[in-house]
């Protein structure tokens, strides 16, 4: 069952992780939008990634899937992390019944690796985020905690996060810096090959 929970994830989803930025001062301005949209969490950094996520209206099924996979404790500790957060709505684009499979408990092991694979072991502001990317010529592959990599790029102002099995998401909102590290809001869940 679980080899075919995940074969239907992965044939299913092409989704994509977009965060909107720009190089230069264009990338200024846009992730000056960005930040503005993260909330009063980005400026107060009084709180923990997943504080931040419990308190946010957005984030109920993610705060059910970290609660599921045993990943609250975790995501609680020191970090730091880089999280690109998946909305409500992104959740609800994957196929009908996937969520609720995946929180059952013979499915710990699957909803634990694509939650991992949404994890930077480090701190990554949009700023640094998009120099690396122009330092890289374009590309970058980043490591997530998951094992596997996700290739950042930015295209038209956006940068776009590919994931394992070729989706691209949107990040919609960034650098909610808290406590233990960064959470960019995307609004599709990314998968690893």
């Amino acid at each position: 069952m679980k080899k075919s929970l995940r074969s239907l994830l992965f044939r299913s989803t092409a989704l994509a992780l977009v965060a909107v930025a720009c190089v230069g001062a264009a990338s200024n301005t846009a992730f000056a939008g960005m930040h503005k949209d993260a909330g009063a969490h980005s400026h107060a950094a009084k709180t923990s990634i997943v504080e931040f996520a419990v308190a946010s209206k957005d984030h109920t099924t993610l705060v059910a899937a970290l609660k599921a996979a045993g990943l609250v404790e975790t995501l609680s500790g020191k970090g730091p992390f880089t999280v690109f957060a998946p909305t409500n709505d992104a959740f609800a684009k994957l196929p009908a019944g996937t969520v609720d499979t995946l929180l059952k408990p013979e499915n710990k092991q699957a909803l634990t690796d694509i939650l991992t694979y949404h994890v930077v072991p480090s701190t990554l502001l949009s700023t640094d985020i998009v120099k690396a990317v122009a330092d890289a010529g374009g590309a970058l592959d980043v490591k997530t905690v998951n094992g596997g990599t996700v290739k950042v790029t930015v295209e038209g102002g956006k940068v776009f996060l590919t994931d394992g099995k070729g989706g691209k998401s949107q990040v919609i909102a960034a650098d909610a810096v808290q406590t233990n590290g960064v959470i960019h809001v995307i609004d599709s869940v990314v998968l690893p090959k």
